[in-house]
């Protein structure tokens, strides 16, 4: 429960000494008590309205070899699930199952909302000219249909979800002609112009520069604080310290918790191996260790991945240890919403 400013203390609460001359009282405007409670009960609503999505004994081969075996996990609404493993740790492979795109094995997925969008790793080398408003309105296909014509509430929610991620300046040009970062962004707005119940992100910001990183972090954060579930596959440990909880993945469930459980050398080392390093003395990392750059070596559906052993140097924001190299193999187009 917030506190609205100016709001008296709880009965029975110890209200706090303070010196100098007394405050004047004051109270919130009207306007401010609207949206702190519009936001409540929207958070309230949904996650009334949507119900976990649950894995039980969770099992995807592709012959010979085991992407997941017995997941067995509950992603809750109104939180943010990071899911962190090496390349080929079946991280991407389970996004499929929730996201229906991949059948399990064996095993049952339950609570999947038909109201969900999922953001792959991948684009397509060559795009139609096409603006990035454009793309933003497929967001609302999923209301409208393809050739349903956009209504004001359409309009509200794509301008609401690009102001989000700043991109409404971007609307009138070529989305080919904007940068890797500006066409994540774009892609992440667009997804959440259709206000998906489930948001699954693949890896949303490897390989992006630092404001990118930071707003589409903002905006995760916010968006599961609304009741929504949403879920994020992740090599960075920053990212993964702004959800509310940690899975870890080496082709079956190591552990899970909560960043502070979950984010320790013994439980990295057990889903990352020789992947995690310590850190040196002239980085301030919060932990003391980092996770070894391994993308570019297959794709969860064609193995387990191997790292080549070696680090890309260390970045001093400490957001972005594994860099985008270019992936293999199995090729993602765009967002998936549903």
């Amino acid at each position: 429960m917030r506190t609205l400013p100016g709001a008296m203390p709880a009965a029975g609460s110890e209200v706090p000494a303070c010196s100098g001359p007394p405050l004047e009282a004051t109270s919130p405007s009207p306007s401010t008590v609207i949206e702190v409670v519009a936001d409540d009960m929207l958070r309230i609503y949904r996650c009334s309205m949507v119900s976990a999505v649950e894995v039980t004994d969770l099992t995807v081969k592709f012959d010979a070899v085991t992407a997941l075996e017995g997941v067995t996990h509950s992603f809750e609404p109104g939180t943010a699930t990071a899911v962190m493993g090496v390349n080929g740790s079946g991280k991407t492979t389970m996004l499929e199952c929730l996201a229906g795109l991949q059948k399990p094995t064996s095993g049952t997925v339950r609570g999947m909302s038909e109201n969900l969008a999922y953001v792959c790793q991948h684009l397509p080398a060559f795009w139609m000219p096409i603006t990035a408003g454009e793309v933003l309105a497929m967001g609302r296909f999923g209301k409208r249909g393809l050739l349903g014509r956009l209504r004001g509430e359409d309009r509200s929610a794509m301008h609401r979800a690009g102001e989000q991620l700043d991109v409404n300046q971007f609307t009138n040009r070529s989305f080919g002609d904007l940068s890797g970062g500006q066409q994540q962004r774009v892609r992440i707005a667009q997804v959440l112009a259709g206000e998906p119940d489930l948001l699954m992100l693949d890896e949303p910001v490897t390989g992006l520069d630092i404001p990118s990183q930071e707003r589409i972090l903002e905006v995760i954060e916010d968006y599961s604080s609304r009741g929504a579930i949403v879920i994020i596959t992740t090599h960075h440990l920053d990212e993964a310290r702004h959800c509310d909880s940690v899975m870890l993945l080496a082709n079956r469930l190591v552990a899970a918790g909560t960043p502070d459980e979950m984010l320790t050398e013994e439980r990295l080392r057990q889903a990352f191996g020789d992947r995690l390093l310590g850190d040196h003395a002239d980085h301030d990392h919060d932990q003391g260790f980092i996770v070894l750059d391994d993308h570019g070596h297959g794709h969860d559906h064609h193995g387990t991945g191997h790292s080549h052993g070696h680090s890309h140097g260390h970045d001093h924001r400490h957001r972005d240890h594994s860099h985008d190299h270019g992936h293999h193999g199995h090729q993602d187009h765009g967002p998936h919403a549903h």
